[in-house]
C-alpha cells in the first residue's frame, strides 16, 4: 500500500529539498503520505529520528515522509522529527534539518458537565441578572478553535407558570440569575422548588453538527431576606449612651453596603447604619419636637448600583411625661353678670401640656385654689376638674358689692402642676333701653347722583347701662321704609353716634322719597321685665332730588360676526339706550377708522357703508355713543366688535423674497424651492396647486414638481439654457370655494456663480435699453455734472479778476508813497 502510494505522489506535487518545514496534519485521517524530500548529489537516501512514535517515519530510499496510522490531538499536538540526507556510505551530506509536524484538531469531543446535578438557592426579590450560581461544562477539544467554544442554555424549566421563564443563564459564563418576571414573581409560599435543564453546545452553537450535554438544575426559592423590620418604638429623651440598636436590614446578596436617606429633608437624620445593616439611634429623641420618622434603608454593590428595591423605616417617638401643664393665656379674663342663676357657665379656663395627646402624660385636672375678694362668701365658683369649666355656685354676685374676682387655679398631670390666673369681671345687667334724643329728624334732601358710601345725616341715641358693655352699645337698624337697604347706619363704638350713609345707588325715577323708620337696641339681652318702646324709635324723610343723567346702554358691550363680502348697506347690529329722564336718544359712531359702519342715529341699526375685509382687520371695533336730544353733552358709550368671517377672496402669492437662480454651466438635476401662500383664512391647512403656463418655450425649458401642499420645486428640463434671465410664468390655484388662481411671472436667473449661494456677475437682461425714464434720469444727471464744472470754471475766473484788481490798487498806492516819501 505505501509502495503503491509513493508511485502516485509525483503528482501531487508535495515534494522539495531538504530543509526545515512545519506541516499541519487533521487528527484521525489516518495512513497518508505527508511530503516528500528530494535528494541532491551525492546524497542517495534519508533518515529521520526523534517523535516518531511509532506513527511517524521516512522512506530511506524515496525520502518519502509519511504517517502510518492517526494522529489524535488530545493525545499529542505537535511532533518534533530530524530528517538528514545521506551517501552511500550512509555519511551525512545535509542536515539535520527540523521537521514538525502540527496536529490540526477536529471537533470529536463532545462537552461535558462538571456534575450531573447542580443545585442552587435563590431568595425571594432577588435583583433580576445578578447570579446566584454556576454551572460548567469542559470540553477535551482545541479551546483555541470553535471546537471547544461552549455555550449555554435552559432548554426546560419545571415548573412553568408564566408566559415567560422566572430564571435566566448567561450563555457565555452558566451564570444562572432570576429574569425580571422571577425577580416579581417567586414566592416560595407558592413554589419553592424549580429544575431547570440546562444545555451546553460546542461550536458556540453555532452550528447544527455540534455536540451538546445536558445537566439538571434543581433550585430552592427562599423567602427574602430584604424586608423591612416593624414599626421602632424609642422613648423619648433616653439616658442610654448613643448611639443605640434599634433594628437591622439584611440583604440577599453578601457583601453590600447600607445607606440611610430621608424621605423628607430634615436639619439632621438622627440615625445611621453599619455595613452589617445594623440601625442606630444616635441621639436622645424628643417627642414634642418631632413624634414620628420616616425614611428608607438602600443596600448597593461595589459599582454603587441598587441591590434591592428601598424599603422604609418607621419610627415612632413614645412619650414620657416630661412636660408641664402650660396655662394658655397669662390671664384668662371672664365676664359674668350680675344677675346670673347659680349653675350658670361663665367660660372655660384652657391649659394644655405638650405630651402626647389623649395618654395620661397629657391629662389636666383643674382645681380653684384661692378666690380674691372673698364676698360675700369665699366659694362664689366651681370648676369642673376635667374641662376647667367655671361655673356659679350661688345667684349672690352684686356689682356695687365686687365688680372683679381674681381666681387662683392650680392646674396639674400626673407628674407636674401649674397655677393659672383668672380674672372675672361681674358685669351690670342690661336694664335700660336706648332713647333717640329726638323721635323725628325731619327732613333730608339729597341729589340722586351722590355717590355710595356718602353720610346724609348723624342720629343719636344714649343708653344708661355700664359704658363700653354689649348692654350699652346701641345698634341702629331701618326698620320700614327701606326694603332694598338703600341706606345703612354705622354706629360709633365711643360715642354710639350713629351715621346714616347711602349704601346702593340712588335713583329719582326708580324712588323720590323714603319714610324711613329707624330702631335703636343692644346686642345684650334686656333682662327680663324691660322691654324696648317708642323712646328707641326715630322717623326720617328723605327726599331724592332728580339730576340729568345720560342715556344708558342695554349692554356695556354687543358682539356681532358677518361675511367679509356682504354688499353695503347690511344691518349687522341693533343696539338700544334709554334715557332715565325719558328724554330722546340720538346714536352716533367713534373711531370708525376705516369707514365702514354707519348707524342710524334714531333707531340704533348699524349698517355696513363701505366693503369690509377680514385681512384688513378681522376684529372690527367701534364705539357707539348715545346723547341726549335736548343735551349732547350727556351721553354714554358702548363698544360694538364686528368678527369678520372669512370668504376665499385673496389669490394665492408666493411667500419669498430671494431671487432664484442657477449655476451657469448646467450640469443636470439642478432644482429650486418655492413656496406659496394666501392672505385667506387657514382653517386647517393650506392646499396649492402648481403648474406651468401652457405655452411651448415654457414647457420645453421647465418642469414644476409639487413636494407638499405649499411648496414645488422648479427644475430647468435640459442644461442648454443660456446664461441670462428668465421669466418663468408660473400658475397657483388655492382649491378654496370658489378657486382662485394667480399668474406669477417667476425671474430665473442663469449665471456665473462665486460660491453656491451668489451670482457672480448680473447678467445682461434680455431687454437692455435703458426705459425712457431711466433714458431722462440719465441725461439729466450728465447735464447737471457739465453745470457744475462750467460754474466752477467761471468762479475761478471772476475770483481770480478780482486778485489782479486788488493787487493793481494796492501798487499804485506804493508808488504814491514812495513818491511822497522822495519829496
Amino acid at each position: 500500500m505505501l509502495q503503491a502510494m509513493c508511485q502516485n505522489f509525483g503528482s501531487l506535487h508535495l515534494s522539495g529539498p531538504l530543509k526545515d518545514m512545519n506541516f499541519s496534519v487533521p487528527e484521525g485521517s489516518g495512513v497518508r503520505l505527508i511530503y516528500q524530500f528530494t535528494a541532491e548529489p551525492p546524497a542517495v537516501s534519508f533518515r529521520a529520528t526523534g517523535e516518531k512514535d511509532g506513527i511517524l517515519d521516512i522512506v530511506a530510499e524515496t525520502g518519502v515522509l509519511y504517517l502510518n496510522g492517526s494522529l489524535d490531538w488530545e493525545t499529542k499536538a505537535k511532533y518534533r522529527l530530524q530528517v538528514e540526507s545521506l551517501d552511500e556510505k550512509g555519511q551525512r551530506v545535509k542536515g539535520p534539518y527540523t521537521v514538525i509536524i502540527l496536529v490540526e484538531d477536529i471537533n470529536d469531543n463532545p462537552p461535558e458537565f462538571d456534575q450531573l446535578m447542580y443545585t442552587g438557592v435563590v431568595r425571594q426579590n432577588s435583583r433580576p441578572g445578578k447570579p446566584f450560581m454556576y454551572v460548567h461544562a469542559t470540553d477535551r477539544d482545541d479551546p483555541s478553535t470553535p471546537h471547544a467554544q461552549l455555550t449555554y442554555s435552559i432548554l426546560h424549566h419545571f415548573p412553568n407558570p408564566y408566559s415567560t421563564m422566572l430564571f435566566q443563564i448567561n450563555n457565555v459564563t452558566g451564570a444562572i440569575s432570576p429574569s425580571m418576571t422571577g425577580s416579581h414573581y417567586l414566592d416560595p409560599q407558592k413554589q419553592d422548588t424549580f429544575t431547570l435543564v440546562v444545555t451546553v453546545k460546542d461550536m458556540a452553537g453555532m452550528t447544527t453538527n455540534a455536540f451538546t450535554g445536558s445537566a439538571d438544575v434543581v433550585i430552592t426559592v427562599k423567602e427574602s431576606l430584604w424586608k423591612a423590620p416593624p414599626t421602632i418604638h424609642i422613648q423619648e429623651n433616653s439616658t442610654q449612651d448613643h448611639p443605640v440598636n434599634v433594628s437591622q436590614v439584611h440583604s440577599n446578596e453578601p457583601d453590600v453596603i447600607y445607606e440611610l436617606f430621608e424621605k423628607e429633608k430634615l436639619p439632621r437624620l438622627p440615625f445611621s447604619v453599619d455595613q452589617n445593616g445594623v440601625i442606630y439611634v444616635t441621639e436622645p429623641l424628643d417627642r414634642e419636637e418631632k413624634d414620628a420618622y420616616s425614611f428608607f434603608a438602600i443596600a448597593k454593590d461595589k459599582e454603587g448600583e441598587l441591590v434591592d428595591k428601598p424599603l422604609q423605616i418607621s419610627v415612632v417617638v413614645e412619650d414620657i411625661n416630661d412636660n408641664p401643664p402650660v396655662c394658655q393665656k397669662a390671664l384668662t379674663v371672664l365676664e359674668v353678670q350680675e344677675n346670673e342663676d347659680a349653675g350658670s357657665t361663665i367660660g372655660t379656663l384652657s391649659a394644655t401640656d405638650m405630651d402626647e395627646k389623649d395618654t395620661l402624660n397629657s391629662r389636666l385636672q383643674f382645681k380653684i385654689e384661692s378666690q380674691v375678694p372673698a364676698v360675700p362668701a369665699s366659694d362664689l365658683f366651681f370648676i369642673q376638674q376635667d374641662t376647667g369649666m367655671l361655673q356659679l355656685i350661688s345667684h349672690s354676685l352684686n356689682k356695687r358689692i365686687a365688680s372683679n374676682y381674681s381666681l387662683k387655679v392650680l392646674v396639674t398631670d400626673a407628674v407636674f402642676q401649674t397655677i393659672c390666673d383668672v380674672q372675672i369681671h361681674v358685669i351690670d345687667i342690661n336694664d335700660q333701653i336706648p332713647i333717640f334724643e329726638k323721635s323725628d329728624y325731619q327732613n333730608v334732601t339729597v341729589a340722586e347722583d351722590l355717590p355710595v358710601g356718602t353720610v346724609i345725616l348723624e342720629i343719636q341715641a344714649t343708653d344708661a347701662d355700664e359704658p363700653l358693655t354689649g348692654s350699652s352699645y346701641i345698634i341702629y337698624e331701618i326698620k320700614e321704609g327701606d326694603p332694598n337697604k338703600v341706606f345703612i347706619i354705622e354706629t360709633d363704638p365711643e360715642t354710639n353716634r350713629g351715621s346714616i350713609r347711602i349704601n346702593k345707588a340712588l335713583d329719582f325715577e326708580t324712588a323720590q322719597v323714603y319714610n324711613l323708620v329707624i330702631h335703636a337696641t343692644n346686642p345684650e339681652p334686656l333682662v327680663p321685665g324691660v322691654q324696648y318702646n317708642s323712646s328707641s324709635i326715630a322717623v326720617l324723610k328723605v327726599f331724592l332730588t332728580n339730576v340729568d343723567e345720560p342715556p344708558v346702554f342695554n349692554s356695556e358691550a354687543y358682539i356681532g360676526e358677518a361675511l367679509e363680502n356682504i354688499p353695503v348697506n347690511t344691518l349687522v347690529m341693533t343696539v338700544e339706550a334709554y334715557d332715565p329722564e325719558g328724554d330722546t336718544v340720538r346714536y352716533s359712531l367713534e373711531g370708525d377708522v376705516k369707514k365702514w359702519l354707519r348707524i342710524d342715529s334714531s333707531t340704533g341699526k348699524i349698517y355696513t357703508a363701505s366693503l369690509l375685509d377680514r385681512e384688513q382687520e378681522q376684529a372690527y371695533e367701534v364705539q357707539i355713543v348715545a346723547s341726549e336730544s335736548n343735551n349732547v353733552a350727556q351721553k354714554s358709550k358702548a363698544t360694538f366688535i364686528i368678527n369678520l368671517k372669512d370668504v376665499n377672496d385673496n389669490p394665492p402669492r408666493l411667500a419669498m423674497n430671494s431671487a432664484l437662480f442657477f449655476c451657469h454651466p448646467l450640469s443636470g438635476g439642478e432644482r429650486t424651492l418655492i413656496q406659496a401662500t394666501d392672505d385667506d383664512e387657514q382653517k386647517f391647512y393650506s392646499t396649492f396647486t402648481f403648474s406651468l403656463k401652457d405655452d411651448m418655450n415654457t414647457r420645453n425649458n421647465w418642469e414644476i414638481s409639487k413636494i407638499n401642499s405649499t411648496h414645488a420645486y422648479l427644475s430647468p428640463k435640459h442644461t442648454n439654457l443660456e446664461e441670462k434671465v428668465y421669466n418663468v410664468p408660473v400658475i397657483i390655484n388655492d382649491n378654496g370655494r370658489p378657486p382662485l388662481e394667480a399668474e406669477i411671472n417667476l425671474e430665473v436667473n442663469i449665471c456665473k456663480c462665486s460660491s453656491e449661494k451668489s451670482c457672480f456677475i448680473e447678467v445682461q437682461r434680455e431687454h437692455s435699453w435703458p426705459s425712457t425714464g431711466q433714458a431722462i434720469g440719465i441725461l439729466l444727471g450728465v447735464l447737471l455734472i457739465i453745470g457744475s464744472i462750467i460754474g466752477g470754471v467761471f468762479f475761478h475766473m471772476k475770483y481770480k479778476q478780482k486778485d489782479k484788481k486788488k493787487s493793481d490798487r494796492e501798487d499804485v498806492k506804493d508808488q504814491a508813497e514812495l513818491h511822497s516819501l522822495a519829496k
